[in-house]
C-alpha cells in the first residue's frame, strides 16, 4: 500500500467522510490518503485535521472549486507510483486495496466494483444491494460479510471486466502524461467520461477488478446535498454548463456499452449554414453540436455571441465570416425547421460516419462532405488547467 495514494475531495460531507475514513482504517490502515476539503462550512476541515498522521494529509481550498480540479491537485501532490480517487460517499470493503493493486501497472487503469442501493438503474458493471441509503443507516458489517462471501465466488475472485467508473487507480506517470482532468468541466460533472475517453485515445487499457468492492451511496458529494434523489440548484447549473462544454468538445453525447465501457464516436469538423434564419433561441440548442455556424442574420448572431460563454472555445470564433468551409457542411432553410429535426442535428456526427465524400439530402437538410477526416484523436491533447492555492 505504500506505493498508492488515494485522493478524496469533499464539500460539506462530514458525516460521509467519517464513514469513508473509518472503512479505510479498518481495511487499509497503511494506505496513503490525501483529503482535500473544498471550502466546506460544516466542520469537515477541522475534523480532518484531527486525522492527520504519517500517511494521512489534509489540505483545503479557500473556496469551492469542485472535485474536477481537486482530483488533479491531490494527484500532483502525491509522491507514490500509483494514485487513485475515492468519493466521500464511498466505503471500501475488505481487501479492496490489495485487489486493485494486483492489476495495477503502467498502461492500465483499474476501477473498483460498486455496490449500490437501488437508487439508480442497474448495470452489468455494478451490484444493486441495499446496505443502507444514507450515512446513518449503513449496515457496514453486512456489507463487509457480503464482500468476503463474493470474493470467494468463481465469478468474482481474481476476475476482471472492461467496465470503467470511479473509484479507480492509475500510475501517476500515466495520469500526468494524459493531462489529467479537463478543467472546462469544473466544478463538475462529466469530467470522468471525458478523461476515460482520453485515456483510451492515449492507448491505456481500462479494466475493472471484480473482487475490489466499494459501497457507494451515490451523488452525496455534489448533487443530493439535502434530500436524496433531489438535485440542488448549484448542481443543476453546473451540470447544464458542463453538458454544453462536453458536446462542444466531443460533438456527441456520452455512451457506454452494456458493461459500462466508454464508446467513442468519430468526430468530424462541421459547419452549420442557416438560410432565412430568424430565431436566436435555436442557436442555444444547436451551437454546441457544430464547429462553425454561418447565418444570413448577423444581428441575431451578435446577440447570441454577447450572451453565450464557453470555457472550451471563443464563441465568436465559431461565427467568423472568414472561415474556410471545409470538411462537412450542413445547410437548411430555417423556414422549414420544426423541433423534430433536432434529433437529426444531435446525431449528425454519426450520420457522417456512414457516408462517403459527396453531396446528400435528407428531409430539409443538404449535406456536403468535402473531406472526411476523423479528428477524434486530437481530443486527447485538449485540456485546460487552472491554478488553485491551497491552505
Amino acid at each position: 500500500m505504500k506505493n498508492l495514494t488515494i485522493i478524496i475531495p469533499a464539500y460539506n460531507n462530514l458525516n460521509h467522510l467519517k464513514n469513508c475514513y473509518a472503512s479505510i482504517q479498518r481495511n487499509a490502515p497503511e494506505l496513503n490518503v490525501i483529503f482535500i476539503d473544498d471550502g466546506s462550512s460544516d466542520g469537515s476541515y477541522e475534523w480532518l485535521l484531527q486525522q492527520v498522521n504519517s500517511n494521512v494529509k489534509v489540505y483545503r481550498s479557500p473556496s469551492r472549486v469542485g472535485h474536477t480540479v481537486l482530483y488533479d491537485v491531490g494527484i500532483e501532490m502525491a509522491t507514490t507510483e500509483f494514485v487513485g480517487i475515492l468519493h466521500a460517499d464511498m466505503i471500501i470493503g475488505p481487501n479492496y486495496i490489495e485487489n486493485m493493486l494486483k492489476h495495477a501497472k503502467d498502461g492500465v487503469v483499474v476501477c473498483g466494483t460498486r455496490v449500490e442501493p437501488p437508487l439508480h438503474p442497474p448495470g452489468n458493471e455494478k451490484i444493486i444491494m441495499n446496505f443502507g441509503i444514507d450515512f446513518d443507516s449503513l449496515n457496514i458489517s453486512e456489507f463487509e460479510k457480503f464482500v468476503v462471501d463474493c470474493q470467494s465466488l468463481e465469478g468474482y475472485k481474481n476476475k476482471t471486466s472492461n467496465s470503467m467508473f470511479a473509484p479507480w487507480i492509475i500510475s501517476k506517470s500515466d495520469f500526468l502524461k494524459c493531462g489529467g482532468h479537463d478543467h472546462i468541466f469544473a466544478p463538475f460533472p462529466y469530467e470522468d467520461s471525458d478523461i476515460f475517453q482520453r485515456w483510451i485515445l492515449n492507448g491505456l487499457k481500462l479494466i475493472q477488478s471484480r473482487d475490489a468492492f466499494v459501497y457507494h451511496l451515490t451523488c452525496r458529494g455534489h448533487r443530493w446535498t439535502k434530500d436524496i434523489k433531489v438535485d440542488d440548484d448549484y448542481y443543476k447549473q453546473s451540470e447544464l454548463l458542463a453538458r454544453r462544454e462536453y458536446i462542444r468538445k466531443w460533438k456527441s453525447w456520452i455512451s457506454n456499452d452494456d458493461n459500462g465501457h466508454p464508446v467513442i464516436f468519430d468526430r468530424y469538423k462541421t459547419t452549420l449554414k442557416l438560410v432565412n434564419f430568424n430565431d436566436v433561441g435555436f442557436l442555444y440548442h444547436a451551437e454546441p453540436w457544430f464547429d462553425f455556424i454561418t447565418t444570413d442574420n448577423k444581428q441575431l448572431e451578435n446577440q447570441y455571441i454577447k450572451k453565450e460563454h464557453s470555457k472550451y472555445q471563443n464563441i465568436a470564433d465559431k461565427f467568423n465570416p472568414d472561415i474556410n468551409l471545409d470538411d462537412v457542411v450542413l445547410t437548411f432553410d430555417f423556414k422549414s425547421f420544426i423541433p423534430e429535426h433536432f434529433s437529426f442535428i444531435n446525431e449528425f456526427q454519426k450520420v457522417i460516419a456512414t457516408v462517403d465524400v459527396g453531396a446528400y439530402e435528407h428531409e430539409i437538410f443538404r449535406i456536403l462532405v468535402k473531406k472526411k477526416e476523423n479528428r477524434t484523436d486530437l481530443l486527447n491533447k485538449v485540456y485546460h488547467k487552472q491554478k488553485i492555492v491551497l491552505i
